[in-house]
C-alpha cells in the first residue's frame, strides 16, 4: 500500500476509486464503503485509495466539540493494507483546507489523484463550513463525468453503525457491542512509562500505559485483554481506572502481561479489549486486592489467545 499525504508529489500510474470519510473506527458502515472501493477499483482496472484525515476535521473547526478517536493513524494505516486497499491518503485538516470550497476539493480530487469514480456515505459533507453534500456531488459527477456511489445507512437492529454510536458502548462498558460493530477488538496503542510500581510488590507487575490523550477509554474496570510487544502476543489483564484501594488521583491503564518477565519502559505495546472482568474496586487491604488479582489471573488463564493478530 501507497502512504501519502497532500504534500506528496506522485502520479498514479493507474486512475482511481476514492472513498471519502473520516473513517474512525473503521467500523462496519466504513468497511462496507471500503470493500465497494476495492470491488470497483479491481473491475475497473483501478487503483483503489481512502482519502481521510490525521486529525479529526472539529480540531480545528470547533475543538470543544472534537470526540475522542476509535483509532490511531498508525492502526488505521495497517488496517486499511489489510483489506487491500492501493493508496491511503492522510491530510493534516488546517485552517487552508478548510476553506477550501466543495468544488474546488473535487476539481483536486480529480486532477490530483485521476479520480474516475468518488465513493461516500449518505451523510457525507465536505468543502467550506460543510456546504457540500450528497446532492452537490451528483451535480459534480455530471458536470465533470466521475462516477458516483453513495452507500446507504448499515443498521444495527434499530440504529444507524456510527462512531459516536461506538464510543457510548465503549463508554457504558459494553464491550462486546463495540467490538462487533468494529469487527476486530478495540485496541490502544502506547509506550510503557514508569508508574506505581505496586503490582509489581504484590506479586503482579504491570506495564502502565501512556495512550494518545485523543484516545478513547473503555469504561472504568478490569477487562481480559491480549497484547502485542514486539509482534509477540501475550495473554493480559487491563485496568483503567484510578486505583481507588491506594487512593490514586489520576486514571491510569495497567496492563498485567501473563507469562512475562522484562523491563520493557519506553517499549510500545498494543492491548486488544476482548472482555470485560469486572467494574474496578476499592478493596479493604492489599491483601483483598491480591486475591481478588489471582481470581483475575484465573480468569485470564481460562480464556484463549485471539488468532489472525
Amino acid at each position: 500500500m501507497i502512504i501519502i499525504d497532500e504534500n506528496s508529489k506522485i502520479s498514479l500510474e493507474k486512475a482511481s476509486y476514492i472513498a471519502l470519510g473520516s473513517f474512525d473506527g473503521l467500523h462496519l458502515g466504513h468497511l462496507s464503503l471500503i470493500s465497494k472501493t476495492i470491488e470497483l477499483a479491481k473491475k475497473n482496472h483501478c487503483s483503489s485509495m481512502v482519502y481521510t484525515f490525521r486529525n479529526h476535521p472539529l480540531t480545528v473547526v470547533n475543538k470543544e466539540r472534537a470526540p475522542k478517536l476509535l483509532l490511531d493513524n498508525e492502526t488505521k494505516l495497517e488496517i486499511l493494507e489489510e483489506l487491500g486497499i492501493d493508496v491511503a491518503c492522510l491530510v493534516n485538516f488546517n485552517e487552508n483546507f478548510m476553506k477550501i470550497e466543495p468544488e474546488a476539493f473535487i476539481e483536486q480530487l480529480l486532477t490530483n489523484y485521476n479520480a474516475k469514480g468518488i465513493i461516500v456515505g449518505f451523510n457525507y459533507r465536505f468543502g467550506f463550513k460543510n456546504k457540500g453534500d450528497v446532492e452537490l456531488l451528483k451535480t459534480l459527477s455530471e458536470k465533470y463525468g466521475f462516477e458516483l456511489h453513495i452507500m446507504g445507512a448499515l443498521m444495527n437492529e434499530e440504529n444507524i453503525i456510527s462512531s459516536t454510536k461506538i464510543r457510548n458502548l465503549l463508554a457504558e462498558g459494553d464491550l462486546d457491542s463495540a467490538n462487533a460493530l468494529l469487527t476486530r477488538p478495540y485496541v490502544l496503542r502506547g509506550k510503557v512509562v514508569l508508574g506505581k510500581q505496586l503490582g509489581r510488590k504484590l506479586g503482579f507487575p504491570t506495564a502502565n500505559i501512556e495512550v494518545d490523550s485523543n484516545a478513547v477509554l473503555p469504561k472504568i474496570g478490569v477487562y481480559y485483554t491480549n497484547t502485542i510487544y514486539k509482534s509477540k502476543l501475550f495473554k493480559s489483564i487491563t485496568s483503567v481506572g484510578y486505583n481507588p484501594t491506594v487512593d490514586g488521583k489520576n486514571i491510569t491503564i495497567e496492563t498485567y502481561i501473563l507469562n512475562f518477565n522484562k523491563s520493557i519502559y519506553g517499549d510500545e505495546l498494543k492491548v486488544y479489549f476482548i472482555e470485560r472482568i469486572r467494574d474496578e474496586e476499592k478493596f479493604d487491604s492489599l491483601e483483598a486486592l491480591t486475591q481478588q488479582l489471582k481470581s483475575d489471573k484465573n480468569f485470564a488463564e481460562s480464556r484463549k489467545k485471539l488468532k489472525g493478530l
